[in-house]
C-alpha cells in the first residue's frame, strides 16, 4: 500500500518525527528545529473551550424527506413539496457532563438538528423532553450550575440541586420526567426528540400558526434501569458513541417521523395557559399530531473533532417560513447559543465546513477576522453601495406582530406548576413505573440535607398525594438503612 509524505504545516516534506535536531548527541534542542516546534506549538492548542452544557456528545449525517404536505401552514422551502430530501446534520448529547463522561448519565439529551437547506440553515436545537426545568432563562446560569460542581469540594452536589429545585417548583414536570425511566434513554437511536419551544410558521399568503416540533423514533423508546446505567458508566462510559456509530457503520440506520402540533393564535391567546410556557406540553387530544416527513442518519462523521466538536447549532438559525415565538427560554436562547459560539469556535464559525450553509451562497458585509475562509473576495464591504452588492429581499421579511404591556419584570413562579404533574403522574406512568420514579428521587434526594427532603416531599405531595407519601416513606427506609 502506497504511503503519503510526511510534511510540516507549510507542506514541506519532514525527514523525520522521530529524532529532534540537537547540539550534539546530548546537547540542547536547536531553536531551528521547525520540524519539532511546528509539531509541539500545534499540540499545545489541540483544545478548544468545551460546551458549559451538551459538552458530551455524538453526531452523525443523513437526510430529511418529507412525506405529507404542509405548505399550508408554512412557506419553509425544505417543506415545499412531498419527497424532497434535504440533508442535515444531528448533534445527540448529555447536558451536564465534561466531555467524557458517562453516556449513561441520569441527565436530558440533546436533541439537535442542522438542516442544511437551499434558503440557508435551520438549526432546531432541542432535547428528548418535550419541556424543560425552567421558564425564564435569567436562572439558566443557576441552574446549570446546580448540575455541575460544588466550587469548594469539586464534587456533584446534591444539595446545590435539590436546593434549587424545591425553591422553584416550575421545575417539578422536568424533574419528574427527569426520575423516571425515560430519565435514561437506551443510548441515542431509541428515543424522541422534541423542538420544545414554540415556533411561528408563515406561509406564503403571510398567514400564521404557532407550532410545536415531535421527532418520534421508528425504533421504538428503550431505556436502560438505573443499575444497568450504573454498571456501563464503570465498564462502557461511552454506550451511546459506541452504539450510533457501529449502527449507522453497519447499514442499521435509525431514524425518526417528524410531527408538528399545530395552534391558531386564536387559540393561544384564549388557552387556558401560557402557551409559551416551556415547562408544559400542548394536550395532544386539543392538539393531535400533524405527519411531516422522515428523518434518516445514514453516514458517520469523517472525523470526530471536526465534525461533532465544531458543528455549532443556533436557534436563532432560522430561515423563511420559520420565526421565533414570544417563548422566554427561546428568546435568551436566541442570543447565547451564537454567543458561545463565537467564544469556543470565533466569529467565523459558520465558515467552518460542518457549518457552512452548503446549499445557498453566503452573501454579506461580514469581513475578516480570525480564521476568515470564505471573505468574499472583492465584493463590496459596506452597505448601501453601488457596485453589485447583495440586497435584502424582501422574502426573508418577518411578519409584525402586536405588543402589549408595560415593560417590567413579571413573575412566572406561580404559573400552575402541579396540573401537569399530576396529570403525569396519574395519566401516563403506571404502578410500576411510578414505584420507579420514586425510588430514583429517593436514591437521589437522600445525600441532600434534611430540610430540602422535606421541602421536596411538600412539593411533591402538591402533584399527588400519593406521590408525596410514597417518597417520604421510601426516604424513612433509606435513612434506617431498610432498603
Amino acid at each position: 500500500m502506497a504511503t503519503e509524505q510526511l510534511t510540516g504545516s507549510n507542506g514541506a516534506p519532514l525527514a523525520s518525527l522521530t529524532n529532534s535536531m540537537t547540539a550534539g548527541q546530548s546537547g540542547p534542542i536547536l531553536l531551528q528545529d521547525f520540524n519539532f516546534v511546528d509539531h509541539i506549538a500545534h499540540f499545545d492548542r489541540e483544545r478548544i473551550p468545551e460546551r458549559v452544557v451538551h459538552a458530551n456528545g455524538s453526531g452523525a449525517f443523513g437526510y430529511f424527506e418529507v412525506t405529507h404536505d404542509i405548505t399550508q401552514y408554512t412557506k419553509a422551502d425544505l417543506f415545499s413539496e412531498v419527497g424532497k430530501r434535504t440533508p442535515l446534520a444531528v448533534r445527540f448529547s448529555t447536558v451536564g457532563g465534561e466531555s467524557g463522561s458517562a453516556d449513561t448519565a441520569r441527565d436530558p439529551r440533546g436533541f439537535a438538528v442542522k438542516f442544511y437547506t437551499k434558503e440557508g440553515n435551520w438549526d432546531l436545537v432541542g432535547n428528548n423532553t418535550p419541556i424543560f426545568f425552567i421558564r425564564d432563562p435569567i436562572f439558566f446560569p443557576s441552574f446549570i450550575h446546580t448540575q455541575k460542581r460544588n466550587p469548594v469540594t469539586h464534587l456533584p452536589d446534591a444539595n446545590m440541586f435539590w436546593d434549587f429545585i424545591t425553591l422553584r417548583p416550575e421545575t417539578t414536570h422536568q424533574v419528574m420526567f427527569l426520575f423516571s425511566d425515560r430519565g435514561i434513554p437506551d443510548g441515542y437511536r431509541f428515543m424522541n426528540g422534541y423542538g420544545s419551544h414554540t415556533f411561528k410558521f408563515v406561509n406564503e399568503d403571510d398567514q400564521f400558526v404557532w407550532v410545536k416540533f415531535h421527532f418520534k423514533v421508528d425504533q421504538g423508546i428503550k431505556n436502560i434501569p438505573a443499575d444497568e446505567a450504573a454498571r456501563l458508566a464503570g465498564t462502557d462510559p461511552d454506550y451511546s458513541q459506541r452504539d450510533l456509530f457501529n449502527a449507522i457503520a453497519k447499514g442499521d440506520f435509525p431514524s425518526w417521523s417528524l410531527k408538528i402540533q399545530v395552534m391558531t393564535d386564536e387559540e393561544a391567546q384564549n388557552f387556558e395557559f401560557n402557551p409559551f410556557d416551556l415547562t408544559k406540553v400542548w394536550p395532544h387530544d386539543q392538539f393531535p399530531l400533524i405527519p411531516v416527513g422522515k428523518m434518516v442518519l445514514n453516514r458517520n462523521p469523517e472525523n470526530y473533532f471536526a465534525d461533532v466538536e465544531q458543528i455549532a447549532f443556533a436557534p436563532s438559525h432560522m430561515v423563511p417560513g420559520v420565526e421565533p415565538s414570544p417563548d422566554k427560554m427561546l428568546q435568551g436562547r436566541l442570543f447565547s447559543y451564537n454567543d458561545t459560539h463565537r467564544h469556543r469556535l470565533g466569529a467565523n464559525y459558520q465558515q467552518l465546513p460542518v457549518n457552512c450553509p452548503f446549499a445557498t451562497k453566503v452573501a454579506n458585509y461580514q469581513r475578516d477576522g480570525p480564521m476568515a475562509i470564505n471573505n468574499q473576495k472583492g465584493a463590496p464591504n459596506y452597505f448601501p453601495n453601488s457596485y453589485g452588492g447583495p440586497e435584502p429581499t424582501d422574502k426573508a421579511k418577518h411578519l409584525p406582530f402586536p405588543v402589549t404591556g408595560n415593560a417590567d419584570r413579571y413573575k412566572t413562579d406561580d404559573d400552575d406548576n402541579f396540573t401537569q404533574p399530576g396529570q403525569f403522574w396519574t395519566n401516563v406512568l403506571n404502578t410500576q413505573e411510578r414505584r420507579r420514579l420514586v425510588e430514583n428521587i429517593a436514591g437521589n434526594l437522600i445525600n441532600a440535607d434534611l430540610f430540602l427532603q422535606e421541602r421536596a416531599i411538600s412539593n411533591f405531595s402538591k402533584v399527588h398525594p400519593d406521590f408525596g407519601n410514597a417518597l417520604s416513606k421510601t426516604l424513612t427506609k433509606l435513612q434506617n438503612g431498610k432498603l
